[in-house]
């Protein structure tokens, strides 16, 4: 991984877009850090949108249907949860900065509900047809795998072309994460920036069922 140091001051959303568009994505070594960086891996965490892996528990998780899904509903509630753990890279720039790319239309979250409450949810970048994903959690079981089941099944249908997860963990492994070179990157993303794609525009699918069923039909 390779970064180009420097503070925040004078970071804008704007700043931030152009930085994607280049293959980069702002971070800060801690929460109490007020110093953010620029990152480039050189190996890069991707979910291809047609190679999504829906296990038969997560489908059968996704199927009960005991939770409710909404897009753009509380994205400062779903970035606080993201940061609300022991090490994050989510300082107040990055929550300022993101936030404010939210109310420009180029940042969206989706969020996972069970009985009132949060239970898990992922927020990112658009640009193009990229969708760059900055950061998920859970505070229920599963809630991180269905926000991204409804999340992949919502870019397929929006258009997008690329979904970048920046780093490949395990966990996005097991749902069919990959990691591509650098430069196979800056191609693939090149390509979505080319397109356009709309996050808000899909409705949201009726049932967990229908999501379960059209990642059979595509993957």
């Amino acid at each position: 991984m390779s970064s180009a140091s420097g503070d925040g001051e004078g970071l804008t959303p704007e700043l931030v877009l152009r930085a994607y568009s280049v293959g980069l994505f702002p971070m800060a070594e801690r929460r109490d850090d007020e110093e953010v960086f620029w990152v480039d891996p050189r190996r890069r965490g991707i979910i291809p949108l047609h190679g999504f892996r829906i296990s038969r528990s997560l489908a059968r998780r996704l199927r009960r249907d005991d939770y409710g899904v909404t897009v753009d509903a509380d994205f400062e509630g779903v970035i606080d949860a993201c940061a609300n753990r022991d090490e994050t890279w989510i300082n107040a720039e990055i929550r300022r900065l993101y936030t404010a790319l939210h109310k420009m239309g180029h940042a969206h979250s989706l969020e996972v509900w069970m009985d009132g409450e949060l239970a898990g949810g992922v927020y990112g970048v658009t640009l193009g047809a990229a969708f760059f994903g900055e950061s998920m959690f859970s505070r229920r079981r599963d809630g991180s795998k269905i926000a991204l089941a409804w999340l992949v099944d919502r870019l397929r249908r929006a258009g997008f072309l690329l979904f970048d997860t920046q780093f490949l963990t395990s966990h996005l492994a097991s749902l069919g994460g990959v990691e591509i070179s650098r430069a196979e990157y800056h191609r693939r993303l090149a390509a979505a920036l080319e397109r356009q794609a709309d996050f808000t525009a899909p409705a949201l699918p009726a049932s967990g069922q229908e999501v379960v069923q059209r990642n059979t039909q595509t993957s």
